[in-house]
């Protein structure tokens, strides 16, 4: 489990998270939804280490991940599938899958999570000799997907996996995101796409100016009528 207590996070003078706390149960997918700017990205980089936190606590399977390098972070099972998908544009697909090893010997595991990555995505198995920057944004997706889990993770975080991909794009990226989860791995999910990542959320959390103002069940927040109104596009009459 993924736990998170009172962290404080500042960029320059700018409170970025003010304290928040929240829970990744084992075998879950979470859901933080918000704006632009409401601090959902730092939650995740604060996680990984790419920032530092002021302070606070986040504890992975009972073990503080604070102070810890990112490396070790990564070793420990989780990994990140970042916004924007930031392949490696001049490298082929195969060449991309593989980085997302780098931290790993063990050489026939390694080709064992390849085969699984090529049965999730059959799409990246037909192009794994083309070069990435090459891809279509949905295609570049599965490939920022597929190279997170050669790490093989036991807890997935995704930041905004649908954006800018055409609406069935997105539907097969949240199907995929459900056949992950069912197959083992825990994901925290970034999501500006509410709906549907409400839909697939075993809990959900709602991050406003660094707060974390509401939390339930993905189906509750769905019903609820502030998040209909700020965040599914759904107005009372």
């Amino acid at each position: 489990m993924l736990k998170i207590e009172n962290l404080h996070v500042a960029y320059g003078g700018i409170q970025a998270l003010r304290g928040i706390s929240l829970e990744v149960p084992d075998g879950k997918i979470v859901t933080l939804i918000g704006a632009n700017g409401a601090g959902k990205s730092t939650t995740l980089r604060t996680i990984t280490g790419l920032v530092k936190a002021a302070s606070g606590s986040i504890q992975w399977n009972g073990g503080e991940l604070l102070g810890k390098s990112i490396d070790k972070i990564i070793s420990g099972g989780i990994a990140m599938s970042p916004e924007g998908r930031r392949v490696f544009p001049d490298l082929t697909v195969l060449e991309n899958l593989k980085l997302g090893a780098y931290l790993r010997k063990d050489k026939a595991e390694i080709a064992k999570d390849l085969q699984w990555v090529y049965d999730l995505f059959p799409r990246l198995k037909e192009r794994d000799w083309q070069v990435a920057g090459t891809l279509s944004g949905g295609e570049q997706q599965m490939l920022a997907v597929g190279r997170a889990l050669m790490s093989r993770p036991k807890l997935l975080l995704m930041d905004e996996p649908s954006l800018g991909l055409a609406p069935l794009v997105v539907q097969d990226i949240f199907s995929i995101i459900r056949e992950i989860n069912r197959q083992g791995v825990t994901i925290l999910l970034i999501e500006q796409n509410a709906n549907m990542a409400l839909k697939i959320a075993d809990l959900a959390y709602v991050l406003e100016t660094g707060n974390i103002t509401m939390s339930g069940t993905g189906a509750e927040l769905l019903a609820n009528d502030r998040v209909k109104e700020a965040y599914l596009g759904k107005h009372r009459g």
